[in-house]
């Protein structure tokens, strides 16, 4: 597609997706995930001809202005929403499908230094959460979402759901509407309810004299806990 209409689509696209836009002349003053596509777009097509410094420049040019540090070597799709977008990297062999909104703070970066690809390839209708980090030469699956603050470092399927440090994929039952960033799984909540039954389980499951044990080592263990707890007062 001509860089113009690609232009053209991304600041349409950012009135259907933000509904704090109240006018057309926000768009040149609050948003600078739209201005990092623009200068991005102008960047990219003269990189894919050969040229490098030009590239470069108005990229760094970009960065300075917008705060978000996007390569001319990246292919990023149609429709991409980069929402407030501040501290956003994508890095030179990362690819991004279309329709894709990242928010503020996304690292879409690699794990080595050598040559080839060694970003991640995201695919259409993805939304990366605040804060998440994707690294190396992964694939994040058609209409999956990635929490916010999670670091993905493995491959996520289509209509999946990453959260957590590493994260860890949760298939999603209840669809929701592209933007439901929000309805995330507790994974360690989920974690933590099944520790405790299962423990409710296995005392129960013991005879009465290991019950009493237990309860003395349980509150010899609260002792020294209640003992570390103050001694750093």
């Amino acid at each position: 597609m001509n860089v113009f209409r690609l232009i053209k689509e991304d600041f349409s696209n950012v009135k259907k997706n933000d509904p704090a836009l109240h006018s057309t002349f926000e768009l040149f003053f609050n948003y600078p995930g739209l201005w990092a596509l623009f200068f991005h777009r102008f960047a990219h097509s003269l990189y894919k001809r050969g040229l490098r410094f030009i590239p470069r420049f108005i990229s760094a040019f970009g960065m300075f202005f917008t705060m978000i540090d996007i390569h001319p070597a990246a292919t990023i799709g149609r429709r991409v929403f980069i929402d407030h977008g501040v501290g956003v990297v994508i890095g030179e062999t990362t690819i991004i499908g279309d329709d894709v909104v990242i928010y503020q703070q996304v690292t879409l970066g690699g794990v080595r230094t050598s040559k080839g690809k060694r970003h991640p390839t995201i695919g259409n209708n993805v939304v990366i959460g605040a804060g998440a980090k994707i690294l190396g030469n992964i694939f994040i699956g058609d209409d999956a979402k990635i929490g916010a603050n999670s670091v993905v470092v493995k491959n996520v399927p289509f209509s999946a759901t990453a959260v957590g440090i590493p994260a860890r994929v949760v298939q999603c039952e209840k669809k929701t509407s592209h933007l439901s960033h929000e309805v995330m799984p507790d994974i360690n909540k989920e974690i933590f309810e099944y520790l405790l039954k299962r423990i409710e389980v296995l005392e129960d499951a013991l005879p009465q004299g290991k019950k009493d044990a237990i309860k003395r080592k349980d509150h010899d263990l609260d002792e020294e806990y209640d003992n570390f707890i103050h001694s750093m007062d």
